[in-house]
C-alpha cells in the first residue's frame, strides 16, 4: 500500500482525519502529456543522492536514537540551524506527534526533511525541475543499503488538490491544537506564506525566538473550543528556551527558530509558483502544438490563447518574487539556533557585498526584497518562453518602467539595488539586463 508523506504542510495530515471528505479535488490530470507525474523519470537531490549511495560515493551513518537523520541531511547540505518543530497530529506518523514529542521539520534550497522520535520512516520532499514537489521515504530501520522509495496517489490528494490549483506543492498551515496534538478544526486554520500576518502564523509549531510586541499562535495548546479573536497568546511568545514545553534533548538542536520558519513560508510558496508555471506553460505549448498539427498552422505559431496562458503563469511568479503585499514587521524578530547567520553566509553576493540573502528583520523578511530562489535549478529549468517573460517583467519593475501599485512597496533604492545585485551574481540574464537602468531608478 502506498504511503502519504506531507513536510511543511500542516492541512495534509489531515487526510488521516474526517477533514479528508472536504478536501477539494484535483482539477489537474498530472498523468496527460506533458506532464507524466507518476510515470516520468525524477531527477532532483534526493535522485541524485540514491545513485551516489548505489556507487559508494556517498554513505548515511545510523545513529541511536536518530537514525540516518543527521547524515542525511549533511548528505542533502541541510543545515542543523533550519529545524523547525511541529506538535499537531498533521502527518502520516501521527501516533508519534504530541505537544511532548515534536516532529521535526528540516529545509534547504531545493528539499524538505521530516522526522519523530521513535519513527518508522524519515519523511523527504525534493523540489523537482520538471514535476514540482516528489516525496520519498527512507525506512529507520538499519541496512547496508538505505534506499529511497518515491510515493506518489495518496500524497497528492493534498499535495495537489485544488489549495494548490491542483498541482504538486506544498500547504503550510497554521491551526489551533489540543493537549494531544489534534486540531480544533471548528476554530479553523490559515495557509501561511510570506503574506501572512503573523498574528495567524504558528499554530501547532513551537516558536523559538522574540517578536518584541508582535503576537503570534507559537507555543499554543489550546483548552476547549474558543473563537479565533478569544485567544490571548502573549505567555507564549518571546520564547528563547523550548525546555518550558517538552525534553529537548532528543532533538538534534534545541531550537524552533523563527526565522528559519519565516523563511520556509516564503520558500515553500515560491517553490509552488515555480511549479505552478512550469506545469502551466509546458500544458500551453503542448495544447497549442496539438491545436497547430490540426490545423495546419506553422509549428512555431503563437496564438493570443497561448500567451495569455504563459502570462497567466508568470505574473504570479513575479509577484511572489519581489514579495508583493508582503507583511511588514512592526518590531525587530530574532531566532536561537545562528540559521539567520548562517543562511545569509550562503550564496552569491555582488562587489558592494550585498546578497539577496541579507535579511533585515526590522521592517520586513529581507532587506532586498528579491527571492534568492531565482538561483535554484527550479527557477532555471522554467520553459524558456515563461522565464523569459519572468524576466521581462523583473526588468520593467526594477528598471522603473513598471510603477503600478502592485510594485510600490518597492523603493527606488530598493529596485536598484535588486538590479545591481542580480546583474552581478545571476548568470545568463539577457543583454536588456546589461544596459543603464531607466532614468526612473537613477
Amino acid at each position: 500500500m502506498r504511503r502519504c508523506f506531507f513536510l511543511s504542510c500542516l492541512r495534509c495530515g489531515l487526510a488521516l482525519l474526517p477533514l479528508l471528505l472536504v478536501l477539494p479535488a484535483r482539477a489537474v490530470d498530472l498523468d496527460r502529456e506533458p506532464i507524466n507525474y507518476s510515470t516520468a523519470d525524477p531527477h532532483n537531490v534526493v535522485e541524485r543522492l540514491q545513485e551516489r549511495l548505489h556507487d559508494g560515493q556517498a554513505h548515511l551513518t545510523y545513529e541511536e536514537g536518530t537514525g540516518y537523520l543527521r547524515s542525511l541531511l549533511r548528505e542533502l547540505k541541510v543545515p542543523l540551524s533550519s529545524q523547525m518543530l511541529v506538535f499537531s497530529k498533521t502527518s502520516l506518523q501521527r501516533q508519534r506527534i504530541n505537544p511532548r514529542t515534536p516532529r521535526a521539520i528540516y529545509f534547504g534550497e531545493d528539499v524538505y526533511v521530516g522526522y519523530c522520535q521513535k519513527g518508522d520512516l524519515v519523511e523527504v520532499t525534493a523540489v523537482d525541475p520538471q514535476l514540482g514537489a516528489v516525496f520519498y521515504s527512507l525506512n529507520q530501520k538499519k541496512s547496508a543499503k538505505p534506499q529511497f522509495q518515491r510515493q506518489t496517489d495518496n500524497c497528492l490528494i493534498c499535495h495537489a488538490s485544488s489549495f494548490n490549483q491542483g498541482y504538486p506543492g506544498h500547504l503550510a498551515r497554521s491551526v489551533f491544537a489540543n493537549g494531544s496534538g489534534l486540531p480544533i478544526l471548528s476554530s479553523g486554520s490559515y495557509r501561511i506564506d510570506h503574506t501572512s500576518p503573523l498574528r495567524q502564523r504558528w499554530g501547532g509549531w513551537y516558536v523559538s525566538g522574540t517578536s518584541g510586541k508582535q503576537v503570534h499562535l507559537g507555543n499554543l495548546i489550546i483548552r476547549g473550543e474558543p473563537r479565533p479573536e478569544e485567544i490571548d497568546n502573549s505567555a507564549n511568545i518571546n520564547v528563547t528556551h523550548l525546555d518550558r514545553y517538552f525534553k529537548t534533548a532528543p532533538y538534534l538542536t534545541p531550537h524552533s527558530d523563527i526565522v528559519a520558519l519565516m523563511v520556509m513560508e516564503h520558500q515553500t510558496e515560491m517553490h509552488n509558483r515555480l511549479a505552478r508555471a512550469n506545469f502551466q506553460t509546458r500544458l500551453a505549448l503542448h495544447d497549442e502544438a496539438e491545436f497547430n498539427k490540426a490545423l495546419g498552422r506553422p509549428a512555431d505559431y503563437r496564438s493570443d490563447s497561448t500567451l495569455r496562458r504563459i502570462k497567466n503563469a508568470g505574473e504570479p511568479v513575479v509577484q511572489y518574487m519581489l514579495f508583493c503585499e508582503e507583511a511588514q514587521l512592526t518590531d525587530p524578530i530574532k531566532g536561537t539556533s545562528g540559521f539567520a547567520e548562517e543562511f545569509a553566509q550562503r550564496g552569491p553576493r555582488d562587489r558592494k557585498g550585498r546578497s539577496l540573502r541579507d535579511f533585515d528583520l526590522k521592517h520586513r523578511l529581507f532587506a532586498y526584497p528579491c527571492s534568492y530562489i531565482i538561483y535554484s535549478e527550479a527557477f532555471e529549468a522554467l520553459p524558456t518562453a515563461v522565464k523569459d517573460y519572468v524576466l521581462r517583467r523583473l526588468w520593467e519593475v526594477l528598471s522603473g518602467q513598471d510603477t503600478s501599485k502592485e510594485f510600490a512597496h518597492l523603493s527606488v533604492a530598493d529596485r536598484r539595488a535588486i538590479l545591481e545585485i542580480l546583474r552581478e551574481t545571476k548568470p545568463n540574464l539577457p543583454d536588456y539586463w546589461k544596459s543603464a537602468a531607466a532614468s526612473r531608478s537613477e
